[in-house]
């Protein structure tokens, strides 16, 4: 029990916005992952735009996903390296209507990750977002399935799992 909270702690602590880490907004735009598919890795699209001001392309991985048990929990992940290169960001953008204080939880594989908080909504939808360290990176290249866990209720948690086949060499290759 000890272990779980200190993860949870740990993955609660590294949660920032973008605005904290590299100076951009949380627009709309980018929780919902709009862009050209530029690539395909596996089961991940690699989806670039320039944003308006931006003196170059962006790029992020991304999924989009629906819970096989509850069709109208969706997910979008997307994975992406802020702008000034200093950070790679996990960020979740799940449906509106979840219960925000019960947050986001992530199992790989068999381990439990931990918990992080939502840091807004949108129209788009209720975002959440970490910065991946090593660790974290490590485990989602070396895994095999990312379950992230909503709650639609007090008393119904709901996996929706993510294939993290191609993750690691979709990663590789953001800009």
């Amino acid at each position: 029990m000890p272990e779980r909270a200190a993860r949870r702690g740990r993955l609660a602590r590294t949660i920032i916005g973008l605005a904290a880490t590299a100076g951009l907004a949380l627009a709309p735009v980018a929780a919902s992952a709009q862009g050209r598919v530029k690539q395909a890795y596996g089961d991940w699209e690699m989806r670039c735009e320039t944003p308006a001001g931006a003196q170059s392309e962006q790029c992020a991985l991304v999924q989009n996903l629906a819970s096989a048990e509850k069709p109208n929990v969706t997910l979008l992940v997307i994975v992406l390296r802020t702008a000034d290169g200093k950070a790679r960001l996990l960020r979740v953008v799940a449906p509106l209507g979840i219960l925000l204080h019960a947050g986001l939880g992530l199992k790989i594989d068999q381990t439990d990750i931990g918990n992080t908080t939502f840091t807004r909504c949108l129209d788009t939808g209720c975002v959440a977002e970490v910065v991946m360290d090593e660790n974290l990176i490590r485990q989602f290249k070396g895994g095999k399935v990312a379950t992230f866990v909503v709650f639609p209720s007090p008393e119904e948690g709901v996996g929706v799992p993510v294939s993290l086949q191609g993750f690691a060499q979709g990663f590789d290759a953001l800009p």
